[in-house]
């Protein structure tokens, strides 16, 4: 087996630049301080095995580069190398190099995929998913904290056997659903079976149950074939009486062409004259948009203008005031300029005066060869008497003059100072005057914004609600149209009910007090669900005239008649045969009277009795079941009307919900009609003027951009403030603050120099006696020789002219310094007030020209403004001229209309005869329609010898609409011809109308006394028949069905088997050979043989399924289970599972991250051993530990360091331990070597 040779690192983690980890002996220990890196190590061989960024102990693969973890990478990339060596030392080179997210793999310097560089590492026995060569920090203690479950699932990544777990779930998951379907069709095979048994006892009731019924069709068949019969003879009579009041109106309808053209030409002229006219108003309303438009761009620019003027006053009132202070500066320093000349023209006076009494007083102060000679001696003997007082002396003197120096210095620099101060004061006080101008600009303009800003919120909170109102009556407006196109009626019947209106209205003229108008009209349903059921029960008296008295309603008919006006019915109050309702059928449940339900006029309580004759006992149900049950279903009927329009009589037969009920309800709503129309006509005036208010839009724009400006404008200013306030004060005030503090310091130094120089010329006086007196005694007969008192008499004369000299000199020069110091800080002030007058006047003429273009394209736009609104006067002109016009159009086309009109009066009363003709007519074509409707729906044999009953249609027609529609069919019924040969000829040959209805009445007993019977009976089941086919192919089909799913639940079980199998094998195999490796291992690491590791799974069928428990018998002890052992004895068994493991996926090296911290130095002592026999025989070891027992025995050890420069980086010593054998004898002399050897490589 092959073996590592060496890592190669590059900005990797801790590890700077590029670094070579290794070479690797067979069994190796890296070893160094916590924080180091040496976990790092393990980390780059994770990485280069292709270990996910997870387990790196980062959170992104940038941050495994050096540096990344604090922000300053050293480099875009980093690579880890690892190089082995098989048996024959070839050398095999596995690379990973990041940059950024992204990796790039290579083999021996060929990139290749992650797939395929995992499975180069697999070819040499590293599994990187089952990690079996590879024991991080930690994972010792994870194993032992393992429960059985935990367990199992790394067996599974060991054994690869987690690859099947999905497909196992998938196939388990299909053999359940095969085997609940197989159970499923087996239920359903039983259901058809019993279902087949029952069907054939209900076709024997099915055969006599039809019977009955056939008996009845055929009843059935001859009371329709009655009703067809005589309803097609009086269709033929009413046809020829429609003929001929047909040609009279065609008569009369040729003559309105002529007055229908001249009302279109007049209609034409005034539609051109309106879209004129509309044109002129969309051309003024365009112009005004545009000079809405127009109006605020000319006061933004006039705004801007007067902004750019008022920066520009600004800038030259700056510029003034600057002038002012630089005119002073210039004065000022011309001063200094003329001081500094008066000062070096004095002392040059000085030196010429000083020179003239040298000379005069040089002649009487010489002395003679001898004399100076023996001066020279003397002084030298003095000197070297008081040669100490002299050092003192001149010590001090030094030490004065140093002082004195500072001293002018501090001087000059608190007169600097104050200048300083003087100037920042000033400074100041221009910061203050200019805030204050600021806050005063502020102040005005958030008034101005306020007062905008007010305007604005009320005419944006006033189009605001002008828009929801708009949007409300938009919406009102939308219901109410729908509402009237949902109560409006075909325009036919709109002309007929307007005529019949007219009718009633003449009729309330004539007898005002005893015509009380129609009954729909008098009375309306409590709620609008019982319209429907009302409308039914009312039936053809819904339309009636309600008058007093029998003789009223006579003279109404003759008034019909005379006006040839469609027929009415009229309901008398006094001639009304009432009966007495039944009070007991209150009391019933789930239903109500209609008298109930039917609220009558206030005004007219005699209504009662008419309502109470139309309805009776009716009653009206919530729904359809509870109708027929309440009218069938008890021992006496009852008339009964469901909430939909069915009306179940006491007859039997039912009728109703059809399209023409629900046309005749719509009556009810008629009523409201008028209020709709008065309330669209409100609704359309109030959204007229609120549309007005969208011309504000204009002027709340206008205010948005004005307001818009000054908040630009006070932003600048705010900011401007702000930073005066914020920055430029307080900055002013620091340094006036600051130059206050360093002359307050100055103050105290001066004054402490000036003690401290008194202090010192005090103590230099004293020296300087003791030296006078010394140099008295020296000079003594000397001084008598040449005629002085003392020698300082004769020093003196010639000294004090030279220190005289001398201090007029340094005056000189520090007040020739004090004036050249100013100087140059008033010249830098000068220059400075320059440049920035400069600035502030260049900015003024920007200003000035940004002025004269604003101006102009001020002026440019009311030249523009002006324009549109003489356009805009010249089309209000025009519109004022062709109103008059439109005007004019339109009173010639009312005149011509009312012609029109009086023509279409005369044209109306013909149509009216006509009208009551095909009222007739159409009510017959009803009947029959509905006749045959009720054969096709129930399906009744009827023998059409031309046409056929698919034609008819299944939607009822209203009896008082006539549409192309309806026509078409009533034309399709009227060409079909029937068989009427089953009726009879007796039947046939009845001619008179009392006849036809009391044969009709027999035919309709027997036909009820049947359906009676059929009712009472119990209705068996029809289909019988039709199912007991479909019984025995739904029969045949489940057994197909069960026959399938038995067949997939085979193929599932076979599946399911093939992959557990594939599953166990390859559990069992890593399972087995662990178990057998484990009990060995420990007892190698016990170095015991009666230690004992067991494994056992709990589910030994499928071990995979459940846990796998782990128990350890320590040598001495007794069996405990493996959570009662101390730290030690887990950390031991954990390692035997670790290296029986890797014994079955083995791996050229196997590299442990501190896995002896739990161990006492006895145990170590036993891995150690162990892992060093392993290492000789099996595999390579490389150990990070921090134990001497342990890195004590490696062959060789990596020392790990850190270095620390930007951050922490890391750095590796290597020493070979093999030339020191490890023996019990010679173990402290190894200990010993090696400690020399690491010393010295240290050195290095």
């Amino acid at each position: 087996m092959g073996y590592l040779k060496q890592l190669d690192v590059e900005n990797f983690k801790s590890w700077r630049g590029k670094q070579t980890i290794g070479p690797f002996k067979r069994f190796n220990c890296i070893v160094g301080t916590n924080g180091s890196g040496k976990s790092n190590v393990m980390d780059a061989l994770g990485f280069v095995m292709g270990e996910r960024v997870s387990s790196l102990r980062v959170r992104h693969t940038k941050d495994l580069i050096h540096g990344a973890h604090i922000g300053k990478p050293v480099s875009a990339t980093a690579s880890v190398t690892m190089r082995l060596c098989d048996d024959n030392d070839d050398e095999l080179v596995f690379s990973r190099t990041i940059s950024g997210e992204s990796s790039e793999y290579r083999v021996n310097d060929r990139q290749v995929t992650l797939a395929k560089y995992t499975g180069e590492l697999e070819k040499i026995g590293i599994m990187v998913k089952a990690r079996n060569c590879l024991v991080f920090q930690g994972a010792v203690e994870s194993i032992t904290m393992m429960n059985a479950k935990e367990r199992t699932k790394m067996f599974e990544r060991i054994s690869n056997s987690l690859e099947l777990a999905k497909e196992y779930d998938t196939k388990l998951a299909a053999l359940q659903k095969a085997k609940e379907d197989t159970h499923f069709h087996f239920n359903r095979k039983r259901a058809a079976a019993a279902e087949k048994k029952q069907v054939f006892k209900d076709k024997t009731e099915a055969e006599k149950y039809q019977a009955l019924l056939d008996e009845l069709g055929e009843s059935k068949l001859q009371l329709s074939l009655f009703q067809l019969y005589h309803n097609e003879k009086g269709i033929e009579a009413r046809l020829e009486s429609l003929r001929e009041k047909q040609e009279e109106v065609a008569a009369t309808k040729s003559a309105m062409g002529v007055w229908e053209q001249a009302v279109k030409a007049r209609k034409k002229e005034h539609g051109r004259l309106t879209r004129e006219l509309q044109k002129l108003e969309k051309e003024i309303r365009s112009q005004e948009q545009i000079l809405s438009q127009q109006r605020p761009q000319y006061i933004k620019a006039k705004v801007n203008t007067a902004h750019h003027q008022r920066k520009a006053e600004e800038a030259r009132a700056s510029l003034q005031k600057s002038q002012k202070q630089q005119a002073k500066k210039e004065q000022d320093l011309q001063e200094l300029e003329r001081e500094l000349a008066e000062l070096e023209k004095a002392w040059r006076a000085y030196e010429r005066e000083m020179v003239e009494q040298g000379a005069q007083r040089g002649a009487g102060a010489q002395l003679d060869e001898a004399q100076l000679e023996r001066y020279k001696e003397l002084k030298e003997l003095a000197r070297k008497k008081g040669a100490v007082l002299v050092q003192k002396a001149e010590k001090l003197h030094w030490e004065v003059k140093a002082d004195r120096e500072k001293l002018e210095f501090d001087r000059r620099r608190k007169s600097e100072v104050e200048a300083s101060i003087k100037h920042s004061q000033t400074q100041l006080d221009d910061l203050n005057k200019k805030a204050g101008k600021l806050e005063e600009y502020a102040s005005t303009s958030n008034k101005a914004l306020e007062e905008l800003r007010e305007q604005e919120e009320r005419l944006a909170e006033e189009l605001e609600r002008g828009r929801i109102r708009i949007q409300e009556l938009n919406e009102e407006l939308v219901n109410v149209l729908g509402e009237l196109q949902n109560a409006r009626i075909d325009s036919q019947e709109n002309r007929r009910q307007q005529r019949r209106d007219e009718v009633l209205e003449s009729l309330c003229r004539l007898y005002p007090d005893v015509v009380y108008g129609r009954l729909v009209d008098l009375c309306q349903p409590i709620h609008k669900k019982y319209q429907l059921a009302i409308t039914k029960v009312f039936g053809k008296y819904m339309n009636a005239i309600v008058v007093s008295s029998a003789k009223v309603a006579r003279d109404c008919i003759k008034f019909v008649k005379e006006e040839r006006a469609e027929p009415e019915t009229f309901l008398p109050i006094d001639y009304l045969d009432v009966y007495p309702l039944n009070e007991r059928l209150r009391e019933m449940r789930g239903a109500k009277m209609v008298v109930d339900v039917v609220q009558c006029s206030q005004n007219s309580p005699q209504l009662k009795r008419v309502v109470q004759f139309v309805c009776g006992n009716a009653l009206v149900c919530e729904t359809l079941k509870d109708a027929r049950n309440i009218a069938f279903g008890g021992p006496e009927r009852f008339k009964t009307v469901a909430l939909d329009g069915t009306m179940f009589s006491k007859s039997g037969v039912i009728s109703g919900g059809s399209v023409h009920l629900r046309s005749k309800a719509r009556r009810w709503e008629e009523k409201e009609m008028s209020g709709l129309k008065e309330r669209k006509e409100q609704l359309t005036a109030e959204l007229r003027e609120l549309m007005k208010l969208r011309r504000k839009e204009a002027e709340l724009k206008q205010i948005r951009a004005q307001v818009q400006g000054i908040q630009t404008r006070l932003k600048y200013s705010d900011s401007d403030l702000e930073t005066t306030r914020k920055k430029s004060i307080p900055a002013c005030h620091a340094e006036i603050s600051r130059l206050a503090s360093e002359l307050s310091n100055l103050e105290s130094h001066i004054e402490m120099q000036a003690e401290n120089v008194q202090v010192k010329d005090s103590d230099m006086m004293a020296i300087q006696q003791k030296v006078n007196q010394l140099e008295d005694m020296v000079f003594l007969d000397f001084c008598a020789e040449i005629g002085v008192a003392n020698i300082r008499e004769y020093e003196e004369d010639y000294m004090r002219q030279q220190e005289d000299i001398e201090q007029k000199r340094l005056q000189f020069e520090s007040q020739h310094t004090r004036l050249n110091t100013q100087l140059e800080y008033e010249r830098e002030q000068l220059d400075k007030q320059c440049r920035n007058m400069r600035k502030i006047d260049d900015s003024a003429r920007k200003e000035e020209d940004v002025i004269l273009t604003l101006r102009e394209e001020e002026e440019r736009l009311l030249a523009v403004v002006d324009e549109t609104q003489s356009k805009l006067l010249e089309l209000k002109n025009l519109l004022a001229g062709q109103k008059a016009s439109v005007n004019d159009a339109k009173a010639e086309l009312d005149m011509k209309v009312r012609g029109h009109q009086e023509k279409s009066r005369e044209l109306v009363k013909q149509q009216k005869e006509l009208i009551s003709a095909e009222t007739a007519l159409e009510q017959q074509r009803l009947h029959k329609h509905n006749l045959l409707l009720a054969c096709k729906i129930e399906c009744l044999p009827l023998t059409v010898l031309s046409g056929t009953l698919d034609e008819i249609s299944d939607v009822q027609l209203d009896s008082e609409s006539q549409t192309t529609c309806t026509l078409d069919i009533y034309e399709r019924e009227a060409q079909m011809v029937f068989d009427y040969g089953p009726l009879g000829d007796e039947l046939k040959s009845l001619t008179e109308e009392d006849e036809v209805e009391s044969q009709l009445e027999i035919i309709q007993e027997r036909v009820s006394h049947l359906e009676k019977l059929i009712h009472v009976s119990k209705p068996p089941n029809l289909k019988a028949l039709e199912k007991m086919r479909e019984v025995k192919d739904s029969f045949r089909g489940v057994i197909d069905a069960f026959q399938a799913s038995t067949s997939v639940a085979k193929k599932c079980h076979q599946e399911f088997e093939q992959v557990k199998a594939k599953r166990f094998s390859l559990f069992n195999q890593c399972f087995e050979h662990v178990s057998i490796a484990i009990n060995q291992i420990y007892k190698q690491l016990c170095r015991n043989d009666s230690a004992q590791a067991i494994l056992s799974a709990e589910n030994p069928d499928e071990p995979y399924l459940d846990g796998i428990s782990y128990n350890c018998v320590v040598p001495g002890k007794r069996f405990m289970a493996m959570e009662n052992l101390s730290g030690g004895e887990k950390s031991i068994a954990a390692l035997a599972l670790v290296f029986a493991i890797h014994r079955f996926r083995p791996a050229p090296f196997f590299v442990l991250d501190e896995v002896d911290a739990a161990l006492d130095n006895t145990n170590i002592g036993k891995v150690t051993s162990f892992i060093r026999e392993q290492s000789r025989e099996n595999f390579q070891v490389i150990v990070i530990s921090l134990k001497e027992e342990f890195y004590s025995r490696s062959d060789a050890l990596l020392g790990v360091y850190s270095e620390l420069n930007e951050c922490m980086f890391s750095r590796l010593l290597s020493l070979d331990l093999t030339p020191y054998p490890l023996t019990e004898e010679n173990g402290n002399e190894r200990e010993r070597k090696r400690c020399d050897g690491e010393t010295r490589k240290e050195a290095k």
